[in-house]
């Protein structure tokens, strides 16, 4: 049987019954024990009384809460009715920030179908809504940012992907916004976070039209629509097509067109002109399954999908908003115009039926965003390590282990990573004057019989403070191998450094001398460019920095790296989108530094004037167990540089508070999403 529902009551009739049961409900109310329940109990008019359909879906509030069907019910917060001089409607608003559903960065209060369908089958959703309001803050060159979803089609299987989502978009200082729809690739094969949006116009602009830098807004659209003016949309679905029209008192009606079950972005080159200009720069650049989503269950949704988030850019310039959000204070942030706010008029579906339930997905995703994933369970090589935090502490253990200050995972709107932060300041090893959340494997091994380490990262966060004169100030480093006997030095550091004010940073690579005899002090490094500059290239004053470098690499980029020692030869391979490859290669058995006449000028200029001079041992690192570590080990300290040009960065770290530091700009962070270790393999 199928089913509709309609909006169809007196406005009249419903006011005067309204306000008996409002004076009965607030009698009623005073006789209630107050719990969350009753409290939530709509008294008079409740939204299942303006849009008769609430039994057919679930309700998602803007704190991540599934409250399931909402007949009866209200929360101030989120879902209420509203009326004025066009009549009644039910409101769904959400802040820029609070608990999320599912894996998602957005919060939303949001109706989900409690069935899903085939796209073979007959399927329709229609509205009539207006805007009241989008977020006042935000990235304006962040497609995502003032925008708000108002309905959707939502994959139930596969990776639960979106064949549609209908937005609402209006810059600050604009009278008219946009209204635009798009339809997101079902990724073929199993890695989804490469998927991507197209997005199409209806009126004003689509998703793409960015402003020129975070406060610099494009031109306001002439056909777009003002906040407050109503909308309709008409979603059809049948036999695997999918119907959309949409139409506004004076504005032209729009109609479109899409194959769900057979794909037109199979190929490299089918991918439009769009998605290579927004999506592609930020790794998002996959093809879909031929088939589209054919064979998966798809379902409704309506409401009011926020999709401005304070996220910072530099995590996902497409969808992380860096906007607003009080701390997550969600009154704070409706004071001051930071939420999505959406007005239904009417309402309605009609499913075939064929429809199934569509409790799978609900189990799969109510609370999802407030259980604890492990990094073991993003990269699972973490039985093979133990680990160091940015206080000290020492985990040996880290299969089931996570520290929210230090060493956690999250989302960056594609895919899942595990986070390594560090400050300025803290408890660390000895002979170290560095804090570290890092990695320390547990296999110890012979540069001869050698190991191989490699991992997939992007620097978040360095330092902001710090002396520009000192090699080390502004960097981290994001990869070793240590010796774990004689002076304990380190043949291998992969550093990333960006100096305050600079967009790009540069990734080098740095060989510690393993020095001949007992004393270890007069030990130096050698740094190699990868992209960028080397550790030499500094500042000529404490706030003078050098130039950018051209090919560098930018806070939020990914880039890799291998590490594959083999008989005694370290080979090492880094990668980047649009970057050269680059790769190296150096002896750990046979050093190239036994006289003095070996130096090189790099090392003469930055590591001479401080009295580190020594000559290296000729075999080097031969006969000395190594071991692999990675994460953020945090270059830029609170020492003074009088004591030491290349090492001590006198930066803040206010007195060792770790929360300030972290308030301030003053840590490290280093996200990785692949890693590996293991035997040495022969070279390529």
């Amino acid at each position: 049987m199928n089913f509709k529902v309609f909006n169809s009551v007196s406005v009249h009739y419903l006011f005067m019954i309204s306000t008996i049961f409002l004076f009965i409900g607030c009698t009623e109310k005073k006789k209630q024990k107050s719990t969350d329940k009753t409290e939530n109990v709509a008294i008079g008019r409740s939204a299942n009384d303006i849009i008769p359909f609430f039994q057919h879906w679930n309700l998602i509030l803007g704190d991540g809460s599934n409250v399931g069907k909402a007949i009866g019910y209200e929360n101030k917060n989120f879902f209420f009715t509203a009326s004025d001089d066009h009549g009644d409607w039910v409101v769904f608003k959400a802040p820029n920030a609070g608990n999320t559903h599912g894996t998602s960065h957005n919060t939303r209060t949001e109706l989900a179908q409690l069935k899903k369908w085939s796209p073979m089958t007959e399927a329709k959703m229609k509205a009539t809504l207006k805007v009241m309001n989008v977020s006042t803050t935000g990235d304006a060159h962040v497609a995502s940012t003032y925008s708000v979803v108002v309905g959707q089609i939502h994959s139930a299987d596969g990776h639960e992907n979106e064949p549609l989502k209908i937005f609402y978009k209006k810059f600050p200082g604009h009278k008219k916004g946009s209204i635009f729809w798009h339809y997101e690739i079902n990724t073929a094969g199993d890695d989804n976070s490469k998927r991507w949006d197209y997005s199409t116009p209806v009126w004003g602009y689509d998703f793409s039209v960015v402003g020129t830098d975070e406060d610099t807004y494009p031109p306001e659209p002439e056909d777009g629509i003002t906040l407050g003016e109503e909308f309709s949309y008409e979603v059809e679905v049948k036999d695997g097509m999918m119907h959309l029209t949409f139409t506004s008192d004076g504005h032209e009606t729009k109609t479109f067109t899409k194959n769900l079950i057979s794909s037109e972005f199979a190929n490299r080159s089918d991918m439009p002109e769009q998605v290579k200009n927004l999506f592609v720069p930020i790794g998002q650049d996959g093809l879909e399954r031929k088939e589209g989503y054919a064979g998966e269950g798809l379902f409704f949704k309506l409401g009011t999908y926020n999709q401005t988030n304070g996220k910072d850019p530099k995590v996902n310039k497409v969808w992380c908003s860096g906007a607003e959000t009080h701390g997550g204070d969600i009154q704070k942030q409706y004071a001051d115009g930071n939420y999505a706010e959406v007005w239904f008029k009417s309402a309605e579906i009609t499913i075939s039926d064929d429809a199934i339930s569509n409790a799978g997905y609900f189990e799969a995703n109510d609370g999802l965003s407030t259980k604890t994933v492990y990094p073991n369970e993003v990269i699972p090589f973490m039985d093979k390590f133990k680990i160091m935090l940015g206080d000290g502490t020492e985990v040996e253990d880290i299969t089931e282990f996570e520290h929210k200050d230090f060493f956690y995972t999250v989302i960056d709107g594609t895919r899942r990573w595990v986070v390594y932060k560090t400050p300025n300041s803290g408890v660390t090893s000895k002979n170290s004057s560095n804090t570290r959340t890092e990695l320390h494997e547990k296999r110890e091994w012979l540069p001869k019989e050698g190991g191989k380490l490699t991992g997939t990262c992007k620097v978040m966060q360095v330092s902001i403070s710090g002396d520009a004169r000192v090699a080390a100030s502004y960097s981290t480093v994001v990869g070793q191998i240590h010796s774990g006997e004689g002076h304990e030095n380190e043949p291998l550091k992969i550093f990333y450094k960006k100096f305050p004010g600079h967009t790009k940073g540069s990734v080098f690579w740095n060989y510690e001398i393993n020095p001949v005899g007992d004393d270890n002090s007069g030990r130096w490094e050698y740094s190699n460019a990868v992209w960028g500059h080397d550790m030499s290239v500094i500042g000529k004053g404490k706030n003078d920095y050098p130039a950018e470098p051209k090919n560098g690499i930018e806070l939020g980029e990914e880039f890799s790296y291998e590490v594959n020692v083999y008989k005694g030869i370290m080979y090492l391979t880094f990668k980047s989108e649009d970057h050269e490859t680059k790769t190296f290669t150096k002896n750990l058995i046979s050093s190239e530094y036994v006289k003095k006449s070996d130096f090189p000028v790099q090392m003469k200029n930055l590591f001479v004037p401080i009295g580190q001079d020594a000559t290296e041992r000729a075999t080097a690192y031969s006969g000395e167990l190594n071991y692999f570590k990675q994460g953020a080990y945090n270059q830029t300290n609170g020492k003074s540089p009088e004591t030491n040009m290349v090492w001590f960065a006198g930066a803040e770290t206010y007195g060792g508070d770790i929360a300030k530091q972290y308030e301030n700009g003053c840590y490290t962070e280093v996200w990785f999403r692949e890693a590996t270790v293991g035997k040495g393999t022969p070279p390529k």
